[in-house]
């Protein structure tokens, strides 16, 4: 059996950011026809899985400044997706929730995500998914 090699470990390494860059490219592929990104798509998600989203609960799903919350959530409302609404905990606040149109269009990219994802793996055998699967998240935990 080889001796394990730092070399080994890069291109590893480099193969795992290379199926990244594969992702994103396919996922802003399928979020062509609706002209969002995945940074957008993903607030939209978070706001319409919710009954009222803060624009600080926005800002900490996404991992991002508020500042960079109230830009997305102004981009995400410009198009008529979400909707600010007062907060019925606190009078001085604002929440965020989808419109119909936003309804309809994360369920759209839903639809068209999971039929990326189902046809990107299915180059993989079940067996190799899950094995995949239990690597990726020996990697994230």
């Amino acid at each position: 059996m080889a001796a394990h090699s730092r070399d080994d470990d890069a291109a590893v390494v480099d193969l795992l950011m290379r199926a990244a860059r594969t992702q994103r490219r396919r996922w802003l592929d399928a979020l062509a026809p609706w002209d969002l990104t995945p940074h957008h798509a993903r607030a939209l998600r978070a706001v319409a899985g919710r009954d009222g989203t803060r624009l600080s609960d926005l800002a900490e799903a996404l991992r991002i400044a508020p500042r960079s919350a109230t830009e997305v959530a102004d981009a995400l409302q410009a198009r008529g997706l979400v909707e600010r609404t007062p907060d019925p905990a606190d009078r001085r606040a604002v929440v965020l929730r989808a419109t119909e149109e936003g309804l309809r269009v994360r369920a759209e990219v839903d639809a068209a995500r999971a039929a990326d994802s189902r046809e990107l793996l299915a180059r993989l055998s079940p067996d190799d998914r899950a094995q995949l699967a239990r690597l990726l998240r020996a990697l994230t935990d």
